[in-house]
């Protein structure tokens, strides 16, 4: 059964975009780039559930 963790390898600032990527089988990419599009328009909407994803999802061991 596959958990959803936070990449130790594929990561840029906390590894939640690498996590994602990897678990949902996408290019990581793809998530950092909808998560600084989300961002551009105030912050909230790309900044706040990238920090709640932070915080919930563990580091990969």
């Amino acid at each position: 059964m596959k958990k959803l963790y936070r990449s130790k390898t594929n990561r840029k600032l906390a590894g939640v975009c690498g996590g994602l990527g990897e678990y949902f089988g996408f290019d990581p990419t793809l998530a950092r780039v909808a998560f600084v599009f989300l961002s551009l328009p105030g912050g909230l909407p790309g900044v706040l559930p990238y920090l709640l994803l932070w915080l919930v999802i563990p580091e990969d061991k």
